[in-house]
């Protein structure tokens, strides 16, 4: 095997293309790069980027059909608007406070206090009207277009007809049941605990190079072309109305699932379609459960990353300078 010569450099430029961007979803290219960098930064944005979340409960008094420990792991799971999750301090680390929950630093309070006095109804507990935080910018997903009409970014006129604005269930009451707690979240990362997670899915995928010999396939009849085409359990190919050709309407609906290529060698036309996927190129799509937007979680999840990549450099110099010493 030939050595590479000297200050030679397999040093990559990864772009990315975005597709598709909203507050919750984002779906874009990662370009110029291998398979192990972008499941790192799947990896990264799913497991290592910091959110807030409640982590201890304390319960001052519980009526309800549900014990401490349930309505406590409810409460964990509910997401927290986490903008500034990236300037807060762990827990662990905060050397301002002794972890009661009364440091600016690194953690933020809620309370809740809820009473049922109707006999005829039921009081539903939920996220939006009932937990509230000490500090506006940490606070449950739904309350975050509450807290941006308050800052005036958000028109309080502008109705959402497609919004659910009714919050998270907690817990249901009836008469004479109560509910009072104090809560602390704090910054952490779903590596520690899924509810720290900011991901509700990351998924990609190898871009498909699909190419058609167009010899072979204008063999075909009609007919043929047809059967060939619904031989695709997803819409990938179609045909034109006018041209009466196969054309590829959709290439990333292709799941590599061979149906296409098995037909054609059925049909006595192997070699008809071509698909290899391309090593350098995928196609990512993100979807946040709202404690950041698409956006902050790419943002931050490359942030990490470089971190983490720093930090590995900084332990290869460190080695290096500890076996010059052991030779001097």
């Amino acid at each position: 095997m030939e050595r590479p010569a000297t200050g030679v450099t397999y040093q990559r430029f990864p772009r990315v293309k975005i597709r598709e961007l909203k507050d919750d979803y984002a779906k874009f290219e990662l370009r110029d790069t291998d398979a192990s960098m972008a499941n790192a930064l799947r990896r990264v944005m799913i497991a290592e980027v910091p959110t807030v979340a409640i982590d201890l409960v304390e319960i001052e008094s519980n009526s309800s059909v549900l014990n401490d420990e349930f309505i406590a792991h409810r409460l964990g799971l509910i997401p927290l608007t986490s903008s500034a999750a990236m300037g807060m301090r762990f827990s662990r680390d905060c050397d301002a406070c002794d972890g009661d929950g009364s440091c600016e630093h690194c953690s933020v309070e809620f309370h809740l206090a809820a009473r049922a006095t109707d006999s005829g109804q039921t009081l539903e507990v939920t996220s939006t009207k009932d937990l509230r935080s000490t500090d506006p910018k940490v606070c449950p997903v739904d309350q975050a277009r509450e807290y941006q009409q308050a800052l005036g970014n958000i028109d309080p006129y502008d109705g959402d007809p497609q919004g659910d604005h009714r919050g998270i269930l907690i817990v249901k009451l009836r008469r004479g049941q109560e509910l009072r707690l104090r809560a602390i979240a704090r910054k952490g990362i779903g590596k520690d605990h899924a509810k720290w997670s900011p991901a509700a899915t990351v998924t990609f995928m190898y871009e498909p190079d699909i190419r058609i010999n167009e010899e072979l396939m204008e063999t075909l009849t009609l007919e043929e072309k047809t059967s060939w085409v619904e031989s695709s359990p997803t819409k990938v190919f179609d045909i034109d109305p006018n041209t009466q050709q196969v054309v590829v309407s959709d290439p990333e609906a292709y799941t590599y699932d061979d149906e296409v290529i098995k037909k054609a060698e059925a049909m006595g036309k192997p070699g008809l379609i071509e698909i290899n996927a391309k090593e350098d190129s995928f196609v990512f799509t993100v979807e946040t459960t709202g404690a950041l937007t698409a956006y902050e979680l790419i943002m931050n999840a490359i942030t990490v990353l470089r971190q983490k990549l720093d930090a590995v450099r900084l332990q290869d110099d460190d080695a290096d300078l500890g076996e010059l010493g052991a030779h001097l």
